[in-house]
């Protein structure tokens, strides 16, 4: 017997929750419209049932008893937006174990716990979505999974959080320190009162898991992405960025060659006439490199409620359709069958050019001993600037590098550190882009 409606069911009455509860009551009837068949709001499950989201709610709706929304014979599509690990892990699960569909918009979980979650999936025959785990309103889940099928994907970065995007930009344009950029990121609502997700890589981690896992067909691995925030990077380093032509972006990078897929989280120099410079402010960019597309470049908001719960609204259509239409399952949970053989690659084996800036001791002789520990580290220098003067003093020497492999570089700094002329632990910044164009 077909449905005369989809029902759903929402866990979680916060910032997304709520925009998604907007969205399916004041666009009720324009998705009837355009699906042919009404998606009806049939529950909201959430701890608070008394704060005030402005939105007028039908009676009955909001209810503090998860468990009771779950048990609800008459709900199709259950959406988790609680975030965290626990409960929603098992609220997921158990929402499965019911045959009912699932959409979630939570990275954390998907990136520590996807492979137990789309493992059951397979079991139960239903369906998972999870547009809004990535880069808010840019729908690059659909795109990597269905539009771009018949491409064999090469590379996949950007710019997946728009928190660090945001402070970056800020320091680069008013020349401030991260400290005060965060607290007027705070302060707007674009970061948590504890930012450690978004300003070490975390989150970016959680997404770039999820994306590499759709690319490549590989595991979720989270545990061996090599991740590092921004929360070292200074005005000085911004600035001499600058003039030698590049900006610095928190990138998410995954690559694929030889067998091995290469998984990283960190501050990038990317030249300014590269487009995903300029992205700013609190927008997301994404390029996906392919067989057959070559290069494209998906922008967009990466967060807030109205993207977020686009994204999740997206996903309850699509699970809509094929529940009326009986093609559940019409996509494989992560698009493509897992490939055994593919390897994460070690950090240390990752080749990057790289911008370093000692604080050097200003004597005679100290360029050429730095460049030599360098040279016999296998790390070939491309520019040099010193700037000022300090009789006896710490200046700032910065040096471009050309290709070099991670664990070398690694072991140079290791021992220039160590120089009693070197008066602070050396800033080093991986690039992107240039050299090979």
């Amino acid at each position: 017997m077909k449905k005369s409606a989809i029902k759903v069911g929402i866990i979680g009455f916060g910032t997304v929750g709520a925009g998604v509860a907007r969205i399916l009551l004041e666009k009720r009837d324009e998705l009837k419209r355009r699906l042919g068949f009404p998606v009806v709001l049939a529950g909201i499950a959430d701890l608070d049932v008394k704060r005030d989201r402005g939105i007028k709610l039908p009676a009955g709706i909001l209810i503090n008893d998860a468990k009771a929304l779950l048990n609800n014979p008459g709900i199709d599509i259950v959406v988790e937006l609680i975030g965290g690990i626990h409960p929603a892990k098992e609220f997921i699960l158990e929402a499965l174990k019911k045959g009912k569909h699932v959409v979630t918009a939570n990275k954390a979980l998907l990136a520590t716990e996807g492979s137990d979650i789309f493992n059951f999936m397979k079991k139960k025959k239903v369906e998972l979505g999870f547009e809004a785990a990535v880069a808010g309103s840019i729908p690059i889940i659909k795109i990597v999974r269905e539009a771009l099928i018949a491409n064999n994907i090469q590379a996949v970065y950007g710019i997946i959080n728009g928190t660090s995007n945001y402070i970056l930009t800020k320091m680069t344009e008013e020349k401030v320190e991260f400290s005060d950029a965060l607290k007027e990121a705070q302060a707007l609502g674009y970061a948590e009162a504890d930012p450690t997700f978004d300003v070490e890589g975390i989150d970016t981690a959680h997404k770039l898991a999820i994306l590499a896992s759709l690319s490549f067909g590989i595991p979720f691995s989270f545990k061996k992405i090599y991740t590092e925030g921004i929360t070292r990077i200074t005005p000085l380093d911004i600035n001499f960025a600058s003039a030698l032509g590049y900006k610095i972006k928190l990138l998410a990078i995954a690559k694929q060659s030889g067998g091995e897929v290469e998984l990283r989280v960190h501050p990038t120099m990317l030249p300014k006439e590269q487009l995903i410079s300029s992205i700013d402010g609190v927008f997301n960019a994404i390029y996906v490199e392919g067989d057959a597309i070559g290069s494209q470049l998906y922008y967009g908001r990466g967060a807030g409620e109205r993207p977020t719960a686009s994204a999740v609204v997206s996903d309850i259509v699509d699970t809509a359709r094929n529940i009326k239409s009986g093609s559940i399952g019409r996509i494989q949970g992560l698009g493509m069958p897992e490939i055994s053989g593919i390897r994460i690659r070690n950090m240390e084996n990752v080749l990057s050019r790289y911008y370093f800036r000692f604080s050097a001791i200003d004597k005679p002789g100290i360029l050429s001993r730095i460049a030599g520990i360098l040279g016999a580290c296998n790390i070939s220098i491309e520019s040099v600037i010193q700037k000022g003067r300090k009789k006896e003093k710490a200046v700032p020497l910065v040096m471009m590098s050309h290709e070099a492999k991670e664990m070398d570089v690694v072991r140079a700094l290791r021992e220039i550190d160590k120089l009693p002329v070197v008066s602070d632990r050396t800033a080093f910044i991986r690039i992107e882009g240039r050299e090979n164009n």
